[in-house]
């Protein structure tokens, strides 16, 4: 058995299910590695929305869903290798490598993640831990030499990969109706936060014109630094459509209606008066309304996550109408994760703007910033072992 110290998350108690859960550093042990598994230890990780999500207990408590007492999340990082199964030949001691989240165990027969590891997946235990296992194929070696810092691998692996994955889809639902010759610089914004960022600098490399809309002065720097058009969310802050409020609190309606007609001004502005051709909205709900109208026809929304609401409701004749198509992904399979590992080495496609690095004893504290928004980097990143 290999002995470890981890930051564990708790069943919830009876009554007890919808309270914010607590991490408490624990010790665990868990069996040797299998043939095909390695045995790691993390380096660093990177705070990720299903972390929030698993604290929140929020849609699900994943300890009951997994059926288990104790789960360790976190699923993306860097990690050491310390040793490889028998039937391993592509891992050895010493190399570093990249987790992001997919749990090829239980991918579907084209190698798409059904389940996260360290998530949803049972009998996984994430980087939370000073030691843990994973299988072999669950890894992707850092490039050596690399121009990216271990720091921004560890914030790479799901945001990033899930960028690649989502815009690849995006943009071939876009092309299949528009040609390049009739729009070759589409118009791409996201809602902020870190996988839409990634999309819209991904967007961007290819030529579109790429917006993402943000909080905060120092964010506001930094996608203009990075060559993305800045859209202030102040303006419409009140942009958070509840369709039971909004049809019986009339003040609200008020302040609501006012923000996205100050939305649709701005995105008419910053458009022409084409409309958003590509909407990344890893939001949800409260944001589906506005988001729908300020799509130009034929134009793509696109998600692969959500923060706040799952269930949405919609106009099918006016998205008919408007040939407006959408695109919801799931992470990634490992040939899209090579090839966007392999694009970023070659461009510096990657996260940037890192800012405090959290210990592994700050780990609570770091939950507690980002459910509190006070994290201003959209990549949070913790340290667990020393490099």
């Amino acid at each position: 058995m290999i002995a470890t110290q981890a930051w564990v998350l708790r069943r919830a108690a009876p009554g007890e299910e919808r309270a914010r859960a607590r991490l408490s550093l624990e010790e665990l042990s868990f069996p040797e590695p299998g043939p095909d598994e390695v045995l790691v230890e993390p380096l660093f990780g990177c705070w990720e929305g299903n972390l929030e999500h698993a604290l929140a207990r929020d849609p699900v408590d994943i300890c009951a869903l997994r059926n288990e007492d104790r789960v360790v999340v976190g699923n993306s990082g860097v990690v050491r290798i310390l040793s490889a199964g028998s039937q391993v030949t592509a891992r050895k001691e010493g190399d570093l490598a990249i987790i992001g989240g997919t749990s090829y165990r239980g991918a579907d027969g084209f190698g798409y993640a059904r389940r996260i590891f360290a998530y949803d997946m049972p009998n996984t235990i994430g980087l939370l831990a000073r030691r843990t296992k994973l299988l072999a194929s669950e890894t992707m070696l850092v490039p050596s030499p690399s121009r990216l810092s271990l720091e921004q691998w560890a914030a790479f692996g799901v945001r990033y990969v899930t960028a690649w994955s989502n815009w690849k889809v995006a943009y071939a639902c876009w092309r299949s109706q528009l040609d390049e010759d009739e729009m070759p610089h589409p118009y791409v914004w996201g809602w902020g936060g870190g996988t839409a960022l990634a999309e819209v600098c991904l967007a961007r490399h290819f030529g579109a014109d790429a917006a993402l809309i943000a909080s905060g002065p120092e964010r506001l720097r930094q996608l203009e630094a990075l060559g993305v058009r800045p859209v202030d969310r102040a303006p419409f802050a009140d942009l958070d459509f509840d369709p039971a409020r909004h049809a019986a609190d009339a003040e609200y309606r008020k302040r609501y209606d006012a923000a996205e007609r100050r939305f649709l001004m701005t995105v008419g502005k910053l458009t022409g008066g084409k409309g958003i051709s590509i909407l990344i909205d890893n939001i949800g709900a409260p944001l589906f309304r506005a988001s729908s109208k300020a799509l130009a026809r034929m134009g793509v929304l696109a998600t692969c996550g959500w923060k706040h609401g799952m269930k949405l409701a919609y106009e099918r004749g006016a998205a008919c109408i408007n040939r407006h198509l959408f695109v919801h992904t799931h992470y990634a399979r490992q040939r899209e994760a090579e090839a966007a590992a392999a694009f970023a080495e070659e461009t510096g496609w990657a996260p940037t703007g890192l800012s405090r690095t959290y210990d592994f004893e700050e780990i609570p504290a770091l939950a507690a910033d980002y459910a509190a928004g006070a994290v201003r980097s959209y990549f949070p990143i913790y340290r667990v072992n020393p490099i």
